[in-house]
């Protein structure tokens, strides 16, 4: 005969495999993959950053992204400027430009990991909104860029 404890921790076991063996996966059934890690955007206040146009910003927003090309304007017809190669980035504020498959005409405005064209603005440029895991476009509290 097995002791007490020894038998109430077999049953709480046996009880936990059944358990295990007829509940459906995440997401089985229902057609959505399971959740996976929550993506990360989030604004840091006192990032100060200077583009070579002359403007300077006080705050960025800290983001999970795509990599992607950076415009000289918010247009895919604009000269690529630079390119975003990682997939955390900072943007320092957002403009309005051609729409994109991200169903709004939002874009964000970086300095990427390497220049392209016009090597003078050393890459910085604005990439489209539906390269950013942001909940909302524009993201709240960052600033519009100074240009229209």
């Amino acid at each position: 005969m097995r002791p007490a404890g020894r038998r109430a921790g077999a049953v709480a076991a046996a009880l936990a495999a059944a358990a295990l063996s007829v509940t459906p996966a995440a997401g089985a059934g229902s057609g959505t993959a399971p959740a996976g890690p929550a993506r990360t955007c989030y604004l840091r206040e006192n990032s100060l950053h200077a583009d070579t146009l002359g403007n300077f910003f006080t705050k960025d927003l800290y983001c999970e992204n795509a990599p992607g090309q950076l415009y000289g304007r918010a247009a895919f017809l604009a000269p690529v400027t630079g390119l975003l190669k990682t997939t955390t980035s900072w943007f320092v504020c957002w403009t309005l430009g051609d729409p994109h498959p991200g169903g709004n005409s939002v874009w964000y405005y970086t300095q990427g990991q390497e220049t392209v064209q016009i090597p003078s603005v050393l890459g910085w440029g604005s990439i489209p909104a539906d390269h950013l895991w942001t909940d909302q476009d524009p993201y709240p509290g960052l600033p519009r860029c100074p240009w229209r």
